[in-house]
């Protein structure tokens, strides 16, 4: 049985040539536990960092050494110890999770594109047909995901969420009921270019009545 470690999810996404170097980076952070929001039915939210953390970077190097990752777009996923762990590391340690080697799932390289202004479809292309890419970056900012619950009754309407943050948000809409355990019926993706920004977007709208 494996020890429950109090963490939260950061994750290094990549796209790598074929010698190993990557030619693009980023990565997310998961506050909230996904299966929590399975099993308790919780509000789903999770962003796309401005600036990928050099801890997490440096580890999502070191894998991609370990593995000999060569020509993929990966997802390797760490824990930040939100407390001290004996035998595993103090608090703000940064540990190995799960190694993907895909892309990251779901609307996350879409939400990537957002907060990058880019397109990492393109740069993947780039990558399996000339092993480089050209196509440049346009700007960093950070693309929060809000995934909301049909049966809660929160104090912003969806009209009200439109009009607060229209200029913000880039999609909106329902997700498939296979879908909607992990991450929520109503979702809402918006870019921000400050942390508190992107933490009020996040308290507004999951609070509840």
């Amino acid at each position: 049985m494996e020890e429950f470690i109090n963490a939260e999810i950061n994750s290094y996404d990549a796209i790598i040539d074929s010698h190993g170097n990557p030619i693009f980076e980023t990565g997310n952070c998961t506050p909230i536990s996904i299966m929590d929001s399975v099993n308790y039915g919780d509000d789903a939210i999770f962003y796309i960092e401005k600036n990928l953390s050099e801890d997490v970077q440096e580890a999502g190097r070191a894998t991609i050494k370990s593995f000999g990752v060569k020509s993929r777009f990966v997802h390797f996923e760490f824990f930040r110890l939100l407390s001290d762990h004996e035998g595993i590391g103090k608090k703000g340690t940064v540990m190995a999770l799960e190694v993907n080697m895909r892309p990251c799932g779901g609307f996350t390289p879409d939400m990537i594109n957002y907060a990058r202004e880019t397109n990492v479809y393109k740069i993947w292309a780039d990558m399996v047909a000339f092993d480089k890419t050209e196509k440049e970056i346009g700007g960093y900012h950070y693309c929060g995901f809000a995934g909301l619950r049909d049966y809660k009754d929160y104090v912003l309407t969806h009209e009200e969420i439109l009009e607060k943050y229209g200029d913000h948000l880039k999609m909106t809409g329902r997700l498939p009921d296979a879908l909607s355990a992990a991450m929520g019926n109503k979702i809402y993706m918006a870019t921000f270019d400050t942390k508190e920004e992107l933490e009020t977007f996040f308290k507004d709208l999951l609070e509840t009545k």
